[in-house]
C-alpha cells in the first residue's frame, strides 16, 4: 500500500513536528508539503496529488502536531481492517481545551438562516476505538478510493460548507455519503502550542472550567 503522508503548512514548521516527522516508522511512503494560506485549498491539491499519482492512502499530519513514531504503523493497521477513515486523538491548543473529534455535525435552519452545528466528543471513550461523526485532520489517515468517490459526488472534497473548516466539511460529505469516521483514543497526539496540550490536560480540567 502507498502513502501520500499530506502536510498543508506555512513556510515554516516547528522544531517539536520536525522531529515527529523524522522519527515517524513507516514504509512505502512520500511526503508532500503543501504551502497555502488557504488551508482548504492546500488540502485539495494533496488529495489530488495522492489520487492522480497512484497512493493508496492519505496519512494527513498538521504542521503543529506532536506524535509517536508508531503513528503510521497504528493508523496503517485499522485500514488494513478495511477502515476508510481512522484518527488518533488530540486536542485544541487554545482555551477551552476540548477534544478535536465530534459526535454530531450538521445543519440546521433557523427562521430564514442555515446554522452550522458541531458537538464535540467531550465523553469519548478512553483508549478506544468508536464511530465518531467528525474530527480534525491533525493525524488521520483514509483511503483514496473514499476521496475519489467524494470528489466525483461533490467536486473538490475539501471545499468549506456553510460555516464549516475544511476538515469538518470534508467529513460531512463523507458521513452523507455513506463512509464511518472512527477515532482510536489510544493513539494519542500533542498539539504544539505555547506548550504541547495532551490528553491529561484536559481529563484535568485545564482551561475549561473545571479547576
Amino acid at each position: 500500500m502507498r502513502t501520500l503522508i499530506a502536510i498543508p503548512c506555512m513556510e515554516n514548521i516547528p522544531t517539536i513536528t520536525v522531529k515527529s516527522l523524522l522519527s515517524l516508522q513507516c514504509e512505502d511512503v512520500e511526503y508532500s508539503f503543501t504551502m497555502n494560506s488557504l488551508v482548504y485549498d492546500a488540502r485539495n491539491l494533496l488529495a489530488q496529488k495522492a489520487c492522480e499519482n497512484g497512493f493508496d492512502r492519505i496519512l494527513w499530519i498538521d504542521s503543529d502536531m506532536v506524535f509517536e513514531p508508531d503513528l503510521f504503523y497504528r493508523l496503517s493497521a485499522h485500514l488494513d481492517e478495511g477502515y476508510d477513515f481512522v484518527t488518533g486523538l488530540y486536542f485544541s491548543r487554545k482555551m477551552p481545551i476540548i477534544p478535536i473529534i465530534y459526535k454530531d455535525v450538521k445543519v440546521l435552519r433557523n427562521e430564514e438562516k442555515l446554522l452550522p452545528v458541531s458537538v464535540e466528543y467531550a465523553d469519548y471513550p478512553k483508549d478506544s476505538f468508536f464511530e465518531i461523526k467528525g474530527c480534525g485532520f491533525g493525524g488521520c489517515m483514509m483511503t483514496t478510493k473514499m476521496v475519489l468517490d467524494i470528489a466525483r459526488r461533490y467536486g473538490l472534497p475539501f471545499s468549506p460548507i456553510l460555516g464549516f473548516g475544511e476538515d469538518l466539511s470534508f467529513c460531512k460529505r463523507a458521513t452523507e455519503s455513506g463512509y464511518k469516521i472512527f477515532c482510536d483514543s489510544s493513539i494519542k497526539l500533542g498539539h504544539r502550542s505555547y506548550c504541547v496540550v495532551q490528553e491529561e490536560d484536559y481529563l484535568k480540567g485545564v482551561g475549561n472550567g473545571k479547576t
